[in-house]
């Protein structure tokens, strides 16, 4: 029978932390597919634990079905945990039952090296009672999981019905990072902790797509216009099938902010890479993702009526793309046999991913973590490197609002605690858009 169940500590161990884990652990995709990996979980249960609706019940019933995987089982489930940053609950578990109380509450609060009211939420799913969990996790680093490849069968099957998307590289990636801005020009504007983090997360998932990526930290507005003009010039776009564009600093709806307090507008942003403009990018996807606010007011959450969660995901409207341009020169409007050429609309095959709705004030206090960085960030990545090499970029954007959506803030005593944050994204793609990770 020893065989068929866990070892009688590892059951107690699992029963004595079975609050502290349905209220803080996180079972998402990584730590399942870890557990599967080690024959401790079928495909049925797996499939079972993740149909549930909150975060709550998935754990509940994955440390149902635990005891009864076998004496492997607790071993695996703490290197699972490991695996998928949350080692703090690991060492819970292995933790000697006198060790309990008084002495762990303060451990908790000794290991912060961050003042509370500056740290977030990282980790998504996180129940409002965290008690004072967060000052422990700020160890933390990002999903570093590998990008799955995509395989030779999908490539083949997907391939004619979407954007041609096979040159290597796939093509430019351009990150903007403000993190600290000028104390005299911009002195409301406060150094974005955390956002250090965001690009070299961005920096590492988008070279594993095989874009050749390109960051730049704490530009002025002119010295981001100029650094975009400069990518948009770029020839070597010809041979390419795709670029990106990612800004990370402080905003507002229709802009973001350059360390000198400056506004960019993201419209002159979107009309560098129009097919006027950025011809050399016609008829080829162009990505852009936004970590920025869009505005000031705070989403501070409304409470779920009783029944089952009742949600559909918003259509997001398109902005208009734009009248025909007039008086083209002759040579781009008819072929050499006088033909007239295909019009394109001033603006299209273009993709933003925004980090908040419009409108909405981010509360950075509660949602960046130093070593995490912001939400949307965190969960881009984690979608990108899970399931890019099946899923086009549209329905992607779609799981990190639901991602986003789960997720609450924690920082007790302030205006920040248990706010929210909604992503969105807008769409003017005009086919599929699978980036084929690894294909060649």
């Amino acid at each position: 029978m020893l065989e068929c169940g866990m070892l009688e500590r590892d059951r107690q161990a699992l029963r004595r932390r079975s609050v502290v884990l349905c209220k803080q652990m996180v079972v998402d995709e990584l730590l399942i597919q870890s557990l599967q990996a080690d024959n401790i979980l079928t495909e049925g249960m797996a499939d079972n634990i993740m149909a549930e609706q909150t975060a709550q019940k998935r754990s509940f019933r994955l440390l149902q079905l635990l005891p009864k995987r076998g004496p492997r089982a607790f071993s695996s489930f703490c290197s699972a945990l490991r695996d998928t940053e949350q080692q703090h609950l690991g060492d819970l578990l292995t933790q000697s039952p006198e060790k309990d109380g008084k002495e762990t509450h303060l451990e908790r609060y000794e290991d912060s090296s961050v003042p509370l009211s500056t740290q977030e939420g990282i980790v998504a799913k996180r129940a409002r009672t965290q008690e004072f969990m967060e000052c422990s996790l700020d160890a933390d680093s990002p999903i570093n999981t590998p990008v799955l490849a995509c395989t030779r069968d999908f490539y083949l099957s997907h391939c004619q019905q979407s954007y041609r998307m096979n040159s290597l590289p796939r093509g430019f990636a351009l990150v903007i990072s403000n993190v600290t801005f000028d104390p005299c020009a911009a002195p409301d504007l406060d150094p974005r902790k955390g956002g250090e983090v965001d690009d070299e997360v961005l920096r590492k998932v988008f070279t594993e797509l095989d874009y050749v990526v390109t960051v730049h930290r704490d530009l002025t507005a002119q010295g981001m216009r100029t650094c975009i003009e400069n990518f948009c010039r770029r020839p070597d776009h010809r041979t390419m099938d795709s670029c990106v564009v990612c800004l990370l600093s402080h905003g507002v709806e229709g802009g973001v902010y350059g360390t000198d307090g400056q506004l960019l507008q993201l419209d002159w942003v979107f009309e560098a890479f129009d097919n006027a403009h950025c011809p050399l990018l016609q008829n080829k996807p162009k990505m852009f993702f936004i970590q920025a606010c869009r505005g000031e007011e705070m989403d501070c959450g409304v409470e779920q009526i009783d029944g089952p969660v009742r949600t559909c995901s918003p259509s997001c409207e398109q902005r208009d793309a734009g009248r025909e341009g007039q008086g083209d020169a002759d040579s781009r409007q008819r072929g050499d046999m006088g033909r007239p050429r295909i019009k394109l609309p001033q603006r299209s095959d273009m993709i933003c991913g925004y980090a908040s709705l419009k409108g909405q004030r981010i509360c950075t206090a509660a949602m960046r973590n130093t070593k995490r960085g912001s939400w949307f960030i965190q969960e881009l990545n984690t979608a990108l490197r899970l399931h890019a090499r099946d899923t086009h970029l549209a329905d992607i954007l779609v799981q990190v609002n639901g991602r986003i959506k789960e997720r609450e803030g924690y920082a007790p005593g302030t205006a920040h605690h248990r706010c929210k944050e909604m992503s969105e994204f807008t769409s003017s793609l005009c086919k599929d858009l699978f980036l084929f990770p690894k294909y060649q």
